[in-house]
């Protein structure tokens, strides 16, 4: 008799986003998500294998015709209840010490993040604390927020380092994340972002230098003894900070060691971070408020995904990005919390929220950027993001007739969200 390690019964909806193998959704079909509904008192079930992969999902009668005689290590009646895919944040720095609540009372009086920057404010008064504290306190303060964000559906993540600015502090950060990878029941895309602000004391073209020269080396050299396991590389490409030049050679520096471009660009100021990105073939950049249409342009004829962020441009009040102009240009469209000191939400479902509200995107919209699209600027399409045989069972259970309240109902996630699975397995349950 065959054996699987999970199975869930007559759910009234499974929202797969993708049926057919999409590596990503682009322009209408970002409005066109995959769903199979309940029909009549025949629910939808989702089997899930030993190796953590979905081996099937349909109809309650099809699915029980063939698998009702197998043994399960877990049985999950979901009745009137939604399953969707685990959520995935494309953007997040979660390692820091140091919070900057006090800075909340001038954005609202309005200093802009410049303002607060060359105050002393901003990234470099979170890079003192960060480098001050031990990496015991940097985990534990990790963990506690990933564990948070797990709570929210969140099943996948970016991280980014970047509040080190030195080699030693951000090896310490990027080792916080390795221990947190092997050890949380998240999963973590790992990103090192040394080149997120230019360190007190240095020119632009010394800070540059030293992540080419000394950072990225020693962070080589850790990845090549197995200690250190990092996906991307990041730069802050924007007026004043790393210039397009600048951020050029640092990418292309971690590009050759294996890494993806993934970086932030065209936030503040239009500097072209687009085309640098689509000249480079990024994977993906983030923020892109200041994108030119030649950028949106050329992102699209080579399908780098855009990581957009709506805590941003709610918490500094920035223009929002074009995102229905990027939609019209089949430009991939990716979400991510943005959780870092200057924008704290933990949240991808009020993410979502606001990417509807302020970016006025549609609910199919913002659950395609939160899935399939996101795991696309990952380099996790093919494994992760949709409901589909094959791919990873990450899997949310929504308390709800309809999946669309997830996104609804503003910061309720808590009375929504019944279950977490991460790789068929129950990470997280609302019942205990």
């Amino acid at each position: 008799m065959a054996s699987f390690k999970l199975c869930l019964r007559n759910a009234r909806q499974v929202v797969q986003v993708c049926s057919e193998g999409e590596s990503c959704l682009v322009g209408e079909a970002m409005k066109k998500v995959a769903v199979i509904q309940q029909d009549g008192d025949d629910g939808v079930d989702v089997i899930v294998d030993r190796e953590g992969q979905i081996a099937a999902l349909g109809h309650s009668s099809v699915i029980q015709s063939k698998y009702g005689d197998c043994q399960f290590d877990q049985t999950v009646d979901c009745s009137n209840m939604c399953v969707i895919p685990g959520l995935i944040d494309g953007h997040t720095h979660p390692v820091w010490a140091g919070d900057r609540v006090h800075e909340f009372a001038m954005k609202l009086a309005g200093a802009s993040y410049m303002d607060v920057h060359k105050a002393g404010g901003g990234i470099h008064f979170t890079v003192n604390h960060t480098r001050s504290a031990s990496e015991d306190d940097l985990y534990g303060l990790l963990r506690s927020r990933l564990t948070s964000m797990l709570h929210c559906g969140t099943t996948t993540v970016e991280c980014k380092s970047g509040y080190g600015l030195d080699v030693d502090t951000e090896v310490k950060m990027l080792r916080v994340l390795e221990r947190a990878r092997r050890e949380l029941p998240i999963e973590i895309s790992s990103t090192y972002c040394g080149a997120h602000a230019i360190p007190k004391g240095m020119t632009v073209e010394e800070a540059t230098q030293d992540v080419i020269d000394v950072q990225l080396p020693r962070i080589k050299e850790l990845m090549e003894k197995g200690e250190l396991k990092v996906e991307n590389i990041d730069v802050f490409c924007d007026k004043g900070i790393f210039e397009v030049e600048e951020t050029r050679r640092i990418l292309e520096a971690g590009s050759k060691m294996g890494m993806a471009i993934n970086f932030h660009g065209d936030e503040l100021h239009p500097v072209r971070a687009a085309e640098l990105g689509a000249e480079l073939k990024a994977r993906a950049i983030s923020h892109l408020e200041e994108i030119s249409e030649p950028g949106m342009e050329a992102m699209a004829q080579v399908g780098s995904v855009a990581v957009l962020l709506p805590t941003t441009a709610y918490i500094l009040r920035l223009k929002p990005p074009p995102a229905r102009q990027m939609i019209s240009k089949n430009v991939p469209i990716a979400l991510g919390s943005d959780f870092n000191p200057n924008a704290y939400c933990l949240s991808m479902p009020l993410t979502m929220h606001l990417a509807c509200v302020i970016f006025r995107m549609s609910l199919e919209e913002a659950l395609v950027a939160a899935t399939i699209n996101a795991a696309k600027s990952l380099g996790r399409s093919q494994t992760h993001g949709s409901l589909e045989v094959g791919k990873v069972a990450d899997m949310l259970l929504i308390n709800a007739p309809r999946w669309e309240h997830f996104i609804y109902q503003m910061g309720c996630h808590q009375e929504l969200l019944k279950t977490v699975i991460k790789g068929g397995a129950v990470v997280y349950s609302s019942d205990k």
